[in-house]
């Protein structure tokens, strides 16, 4: 189907909207009432630009306060209305939005609404305007969208049919099953938008958080399916209010916009993008670093082992079980610092893979390699991480593990096959349990959706997490059986000199309490947790001889539910990374979030290492 996006979705001057939804890759676009006014451009050439751009104008809007008021404010309404049409032709928009008056003046009067939408209609009819009459959640008489549909039946008018907005109908609750009885020609637009579930004033909510399908809680493809099942022949269009979209890039923001239109399309059963292909493990974790000593450091004190060299290019593999890290020292870790730059998923079909994500807009990475280097697709997540999707050690495919020679004086297990790596000693490292990613702080649902749509993976609640200086947002994206888990999070902006905040990789072990001093033993550093964390934790559960007095010892954090208990502690931070070492009972799917508050506070205490 087309897509369309309003302007009022996306940031910046009206050029500057229409240019990202062309580059985006929409078909039209809502132009927002507020974005003509403000341009400079004549509505001339407003039609021009968007011809220009390839985009048609779906719908011009909006048009407030209309119907069902006082004979002589009417009056004045179809004096304003004229206005508008004239303008449209001008513009070449044929569709006009109408709101559900909210005006003091308007009357609880059907049989006034229809009458006065239909001399509306009359008027519009005779530019060559439709009138879409929807009905706002927060409208002082019309607020659902069946009240409205029998206002425009019993206005009975060609030129006068009604929009559709998800948000309006699924923040009241509405059944959006009775879409279905509303003939498919007499839909003349439909709005999408979805929102978190929230308990907040229903204009507020509609103002501030809107977001787009796929990030909120509302069952958006289910009401398209009704739409779609009516009969509605126009565009998908997008009308989000949010926050954060209007702040961010618009470019970014309309790519992310129409993602989220392919995932629903597909969700509906209106195209077949490649199906996605879960990912099943962590291949490896890539960091890039100026200075590879302090990692190195850290990496064997917590018993990882030189173990590779790449053939080409600065890049060391650090190998313990089947957890695998990758140090580049190359160009952009010079110019970037410490971070986690990228991830290697395992997959079932890389290929497969890369093309799900070519086909939702990932930017695919263009890679520099030799001939023999093995050819490993890799997108861009939207914080910039490379993800790449590899089988690792699987004969019928290329492994990414043949472009390594073995270190000097080290065994050559890089090509070992994981089942040899399947009995951790006690206090070993066996595998990544998980990463921490946090992103950009106007892209965190669009990461969520990202993760989601493209990779396959589940996405869980969004938490919210106290830090010493902000409110942080959490939301873990995971495959089924868990062993592929990426936390997602977001926080307040960081101030100059903190360089973006930390992310981390989280190493699963069998025996915490082993791991934790075989660290400290081994010159490693933990971060320290206050005293009075453990006296609360005394105070909340039971626990084993002598295990609160080792937990207080090396700093292990400890998280407890249903289904299982959950040990951490963590290493001092390298740049913008750190290490968490985690013990999991089989049970246990959460990450301690109880647990986050301390650690946050504990680690603004103690300065990142350069």
């Amino acid at each position: 189907m087309r897509t369309s996006i309003a302007t009022v979705s996306l940031s910046g001057a009206l050029t500057e909207k229409l240019t990202a939804a062309a580059r985006a890759g929409f078909d039209g676009v809502e132009i927002f009432e507020n974005d003509l006014l403000a341009s400079p451009l004549t509505p001339e050439e407003v039609r021009a630009r968007c011809a220009d751009l390839g985009l048609s104008i779906d719908l011009y809007q909006p048009m407030r306060d209309i119907e069902a008021v006082p004979s002589e404010e009417f009056r004045r309404n179809l004096r304003r209305a004229e206005h508008k049409f004239r303008l449209m032709e001008r513009l070449g928009a044929d569709t006009v939005l109408v709101c559900s008056s909210v005006s003091p003046l308007a009357e609880d009067d059907d049989a006034l609404a229809a009458f006065q939408l239909r001399r509306l209609a009359e008027l519009a009819e005779g530019f060559g305007v439709r009138v879409a009459y929807e009905a706002l959640a927060w409208g002082r008489h019309v607020s659902t969208y069946d009240h409205a549909w029998r206002i425009v039946e019993a206005a009975d008018h060609p030129a006068l049919g009604t929009c559709l907005d998800s948000f309006h109908i699924l923040a009241r609750g509405s059944d959006p099953k009775g879409i279905e009885d509303i003939p498919g020609e007499k839909i003349f637009f439909l709005q999408l938008a979805d929102a978190p579930l929230m308990a907040m004033d229903v204009l507020q909510w509609s103002r501030h958080y809107r977001c787009f399908p796929g990030q909120g809680g509302f069952d958006v493809a289910g009401l398209v399916g009704h739409v779609m099942r009516a009969g509605y022949e126009g565009p998908l269009s997008l009308e989000v209010f949010n926050d954060v979209f209007r702040q961010a890039e618009a470019g970014p923001t309309a790519v992310d916009a129409l993602r989220s239109l392919l995932v629903l399309q597909e969700s509906v059963g209106l195209t077949e993008p490649p199906a996605p292909v879960v990912p099943t493990g962590i291949a490896f974790a890539e960091l890039v670093t100026p200075d590879v000593e302090p990692l190195s450091e850290i990496l064997e004190a917590l018993g990882f082992t030189r173990t590779a060299r790449h053939r080409s290019k600065p890049v060391d593999l650090w190998q313990q079980g089947e957890a695998r890290l990758l140090l580049n020292t190359g160009p952009a870790a010079r110019r970037d610092g410490t971070q986690l730059a990228a991830v290697g998923l395992e997959s079932p079909d890389p290929a497969g893979a890369a093309r799900r994500a070519e086909a939702l807009l990932a930017p695919v990475l263009p890679r520099r390699r030799a001939p023999e280097d093995a050819p490993l697709d890799a997108v861009a997540a939207p914080d910039g991480t490379e993800l790449f999707f590899c089988a690792t050690d699987r004969p019928e495919l290329p492994s990414w593990t043949g472009d390594f020679e073995p270190a000097a004086h080290k065994s050559p297990v890089v090509h070992e096959s994981p089942a040899a790596h399947n009995s951790p000693v006690a206090g070993g490292i066996h595998r990544i349990d998980h990463l921490a990613l946090t992103q950009p702080w106007h892209q965190f649902d669009e990461a969520a959706l990202f993760h989601h749509s493209v990779l396959g993976l589940g996405a869980q609640e969004s938490v919210d997490v106290a830090d010493p200086y902000g409110l942080l947002r959490s939301r873990a994206v995971t495959n089924a059986d868990g062993s592929v888990r990426i936390a997602l999070g977001v926080g307040a902006a960081p101030s100059a000199d903190e360089g973006g905040r930390a992310q981390h990789i989280a190493l699963a072990t069998c025996d915490i309490v082993t791991a934790a001093r075989r660290f400290r033993d081994a010159g490693g550093r933990l971060l320290p947790i206050p005293a009075n964390y453990y006296d609360d934790l005394a105070a909340k559960y039971e626990l084993g001889d002598g295990e609160l007095e080792a937990y207080r010892e090396l700093g292990i954090l400890y998280d407890r539910d249903a289904d299982g208990a959950f040990r951490h502690c963590y290493t001092e931070t390298i740049g913008r990374v750190f290490f968490e070492l985690v013990q999991r009972d089989a049970g246990y799917r959460g990450y301690g979030a109880q647990n986050a508050p301390v650690r946050l506070a504990a680690q603004h205490i103690r300065r990142p290492v350069r």
